[in-house]
């Protein structure tokens, strides 16, 4: 099995530790390859940052089709691109928040989510509302630090994060935390020693489920909402992303296991 985990911003570092957290909880047949794309903000900490990180997943999303891979992970708390790259993508696609707020609620009766910048936590409320989880989330919570700064030298992530965290245990009735950003992967094992209570990195959440459908012979559902993009023609500097017949029929590579529909 092949799983693609795609880091939608630039910042290679980043992606590496996303890599190394995710290779370190799947089984021993199951490849992970940590990506970033080569277009695109170092960073996603905003609506527009989103919007121009998605062509650059769409693309490794895209290359992974013809390079065979059976699912993807989209590591991002934002979950850019994820209806669209399930249009591309035959196998399955989760995103970290789907996968983190998802498991969380089968942790505990409630959940707030920590995150980086306040900024984003409307983000954050918008996608537990798309996923049906503002029954258990409890609220959204920031440390206003920079995404970048999160793996610093010295940086004091860690110790607002734990402190964040108790507070969310404390005001808000929670009794498992999601930690709201990719960058703080390598952080949850040490922030959960430190609080006792179930913590939910998604990265790690969503590459288990991509590897339980995958393992599951499920796959992308094409007869609606998710079938390949309409055949068209693109303009400008979009030109190279236009969507063509032959690439529903022929760019996507024959599975290794048999598929149950799509």
């Amino acid at each position: 099995m092949r799983i693609k985990l795609i880091n939608p911003n630039t910042t290679q570092r980043m992606t590496a530790a996303m890599g190394q957290c995710a290779r370190a909880v799947v089984a021993s047949g199951t490849e992970v390859v940590a990506v970033s794309p080569t277009m695109g903000p170092p960073s996603i900490e905003g609506y527009y940052d989103e919007a121009l990180a998605t062509p650059g997943l769409l693309a490794e999303v895209e290359a992974g089709e013809r390079e065979g891979f059976d699912g993807y992970v989209i590591a991002c708390f934002g979950d850019p691109g994820l209806y669209a790259a399930r249009e591309l993508a035959r196998g399955p696609v989760i995103g970290i928040a789907e996968a983190a707020m998802h498991a969380a609620s089968v942790l505990a009766p409630g959940f707030s989510v920590v995150t980086t910048l306040s900024r984003t936590k409307a983000m954050a409320w918008h996608l537990a509302e798309r996923y049906g989880m503002t029954r258990f989330c409890r609220n959204v919570r920031a440390i206003d630090v920079a995404v970048l700064e999160l793996d610093e030298p010295g940086s004091a992530a860690r110790r607002a994060i734990v402190e964040e965290c108790r507070r969310a245990l404390d005001e808000d009735g929670a009794d498992a935390i999601v930690l709201g950003c990719a960058g703080m992967t390598s952080l949850c094992a040490q922030v959960e020693d430190a609080l006792g209570v179930p913590v939910v990195d998604g990265v790690t959440a969503a590459v288990k489920w991509v590897e339980a459908l995958v393992s599951l012979r499920l796959v992308t559902g094409k007869r609606g909402d998710f079938a390949r993009p309409l055949t068209k023609r693109y303009d400008g500097e979009f030109a190279r992303f236009s969507p063509t017949a032959a690439a529903s029929v022929t760019e996507t590579p024959p599975p290794v296991r048999p598929l149950r529909y799509g």
